[in-house]
Formats: structure tokens, C-alpha cells, sequence
């Protein structure tokens, strides 16, 4: 049996390298929510495009403990679709993440709403703050929540698969692209934590949408300039949008930072980035061109 103990020894160093940040990045996004309160924002207000059905799904098992999330589908469709993970924002799987969930679904796909606080759900900043710094501690639970979710829906006969977060969701949906890799079609992250570092990037494998505020102070526009820079340098898919007068969490489904004109644009974009990556029909390969006979060979 190979000697695990050098890995499990670089994991502990990595933990113990990544809670400062990740505590640090915490913190960050309890000043951007300062004053701010989970109430549904226009973006959860609308209704799906087309009528959809859900049902609660049990869709992991992390820990020994059963994870429970939202899942909802167009109400009419036949055959197989696209499936999309939905990963909440730092206030838990709330009312309001569900109704975006059901908005994704109205969009032709089978959307899984997932639950990375397992059952908590935070109602003001500092229990927000406590939950999400709870929940980093551990985030190898985090990814493996995501690759259960992953599985759960490749056992639905959905096609594709993607992925869509914002605020902490959309770290973590970064996040779930770098872990997943080849069993990721496409990710949206919206003003999510940042990484430039080659080694975790070069790591992507699937399209990535990338959406931010220029003037949120909780996500640095250097750091999203930064990481935009190295996967041009990696030649990955990618795309970054920043739209320059908006703030962090600008298109929650939560809160009071909605900025109308640039959600609506960047809903626009998802959809549409979504609909190119996971709906579309590969293109065919390329025709063979016949090749010529061999000359006959010459007569003696």
C-alpha cells in the first residue's frame, strides 16, 4: 500500500497556509454586507420563463451526514437536459436562492440548488460571517458536497453540466471547475474570491464566465485583473466583465446591493454563455479528404 503520509502532511500545510486568507476573505465580505439583510432583491422576484416542478433531493452524503438541496426542471420537457449546479451566497440556501434555481430550471435545465451550510441559514451579517468562516475550516467538505452534487446529477441523464454561484458561491463555483475538471462543462462565477496562481488555474478545464464589480472593495478589482491576466497567459476559455460603477453583490438573489442595470445585463450573459456551452450541438468533425490512389507501380 503506498505511503500517504507525505500527501496528507502537504494537505495539512496547505489548510494551515489558506485559513488566514480564507478567514481574512471573510471578513471582507462582512464589511460589503455591513448594514445589509437577506430580503429577496428583484432578481428572486421574477418568475421562471416557462413552469417548472421541484422537489427537495437528498443529493449527497458528507461526513456521514445527509445533505439536502432544491431540485427543479422545466415542468414540460421530454428527454435528457443540461443540468446546472446552483451554490448559494454566504446567506445559506434561502428562499431566494431557491427562486433563482427555479429561474435557471425555467431556462431549459435541470438545476440543483445545493447546500453548503447543510441545513443553516443566516439572517443577519454576523451570522452570515459565522457560517461561512464555519464552513471554510473545512474545505475539502466543501468540494466534496459539490462533486456528490455533480454525481447526483450525472445519475438524472442530464447532458452537460455547469455551474453558477455569487458572492461566496461564486468562489466556490471557480472552485468546483478546478477540482472537477473534464466533468464540468461551464462555470459562471459572480464577484467570487480570485486566484492567479498557475498552478490551481491551469488546472481548468471548462469555459469560465467571470463577473465583477469595479468598485467592490470585498473583491479586488487588481486581484480580478490578476487571475483575467494568467488564464489569457494559459490560454484558457475565459471571459471577465467588470462593470466599473458596481459594487459587490450587485446581482444577489439576497439583499439590498442590487444594481438593476448591470444584473440585468450579466443575467443576460449567463443565460447566454449557459445556452452556447451546454446546450449546443458539438460541432461535427471535420470531413476526411479522400486521398489520392497510389501510382501504379512502374513495368519492368
Amino acid at each position: 500500500m503506498p505511503n500517504r503520509t507525505p500527501l496528507l502532511l502537504a494537505a495539512l500545510a496547505l489548510a494551515a497556509t489558506a485559513a488566514p486568507a480564507a478567514d481574512d476573505h471573510a471578513k471582507k465580505m462582512r464589511r460589503e454586507h455591513d448594514h445589509d439583510a437577506p430580503v429577496a432583491s428583484p432578481a428572486a422576484a421574477l418568475a421562471p420563463r416557462q413552469p417548472v416542478v421541484e422537489e427537495v433531493a437528498a443529493y449527497a452524503t458528507v461526513g456521514g451526514k445527509r445533505v439536502v438541496g432544491l431540485l427543479a426542471r422545466p415542468k414540460d420537457a421530454t428527454g435528457p437536459l443540461p443540468g446546472l449546479i446552483v451554490i448559494q451566497e454566504w446567506w445559506g440556501l434561502n428562499d431566494n436562492i431557491r427562486a433563482m434555481t427555479r429561474r435557471l430550471a425555467g431556462e431549459g435545465y435541470v438545476a440543483l440548488a445545493v447546500d453548503l451550510y447543510e441545513g443553516n441559514i443566516a439572517d443577519t451579517p454576523d451570522a452570515a460571517l459565522a457560517e461561512m468562516q464555519a464552513a471554510m475550516k473545512d474545505p475539502a467538505r466543501l468540494a466534496e458536497n459539490l462533486r456528490q452534487a455533480r454525481e447526483f446529477l450525472r445519475r438524472k441523464d442530464t447532458t452537460r453540466v455547469g455551474v453558477v454561484g455569487w458572492c461566496f458561491g461564486g468562489g466556490w463555483a471557480l472552485q468546483a471547475a478546478l477540482d472537477l475538471g473534464d466533468h464540468l462543462d461551464a462555470a459562471v462565477m459572480y464577484y467570487g474570491r480570485t486566484t492567479a496562481d498557475p498552478a490551481e488555474l491551469g488546472r481548468l478545464q471548462a469555459p469560465l464566465l467571470g463577473l465583477f464589480g469595479g468598485q467592490d472593495e470585498g473583491i479586488p478589482i487588481t486581484g480580478v485583473r490578476a487571475m483575467e491576466a494568467e488564464l489569457a497567459r494559459l490560454g484558457k476559455d475565459a471571459t471577465i466583465v467588470v462593470y466599473e460603477d458596481a459594487t459587490h453583490a450587485f446581482a444577489n438573489p439576497s439583499g439590498t446591493n442590487y444594481q438593476a442595470a448591470a444584473a440585468e445585463d450579466a443575467w443576460q450573459r449567463t443565460t447566454a454563455f449557459f445556452e452556447r456551452h451546454l446546450k449546443a450541438a458539438p460541432e461535427p468533425e471535420p470531413a476526411t479528404a479522400p486521398q489520392p490512389a497510389p501510382a501504379p507501380a512502374a513495368q519492368p
